[in-house]
């Protein structure tokens, strides 16, 4: 064992320098024990009730601030486009004209655009293909805020292209561009 520390003695030290300081940390670390910080519960006794975000709760939504130019609610269209027969001298322009105003479209046909899309569309006020026609690029964007996970699929699938098609009533040339209804 001499011959050892007297042909290596670096080497000796330095392994017993190492196991002294391992040894050093491994016991510290069992001596105390720290203590976490724990932020106070909504279930905690004596706590109060949780703050409310009232700057979102009193905001108003996003879709009555949004203006979407030709994609107004079915109801105020309605009561915006009642004509007098006289406006027209025939009351069955009148009517035509009514009809028109509230007409809604199957807006499933545009491809890309399934019910639950649909049915967010009708809760926006948009019902019929001439709406989504007359979209401009602002519009989209202001749609796509309201879509959530289904933003983007406007511009993607060519929503506004297809609707010009199909309210035009142009089967063949939507057939073209975009495959069979």
């Amino acid at each position: 064992m001499v011959e050892l520390f007297q042909s290596y003695p670096l080497v000796i030290v330095g392994a017993v320098v190492l196991l002294v300081l391992l040894a050093g940390l491994l016991l510290r670390g069992r001596g105390k024990t720290r203590e976490r910080h724990r932020a106070p519960d909504a279930l905690d006794e004596g706590v109060g009730p949780a703050q409310r975000n009232s700057a979102l709760i009193n905001a108003p939504s996003a879709a009555s601030t949004v203006s979407l130019g030709a994609a107004e609610p079915v109801a105020e269209v309605a009561v915006k486009t009642e004509v007098e027969p006289d406006a027209f001298g025939d009351l069955a322009e009148a009517v035509a004209a009514q009809e028109a105003a509230t007409q809604t479209d199957d807006l499933t046909r545009i491809k890309g655009l399934g019910p639950k899309l649909k049915a967010r569309l009708a809760e926006l006020g948009v019902v019929s293909f001439a709406q989504i026609a007359a979209w401009s690029e602002a519009d989209i964007v202001a749609i796509d805020a309201q879509l959530g996970t289904f933003a983007g699929r406007a511009t993607r699938d060519q929503w506004v292209a297809q609707a010009g098609f199909l309210a035009a009533g142009d089967v063949a040339g939507y057939e073209a561009k975009f495959g069979k209804l």
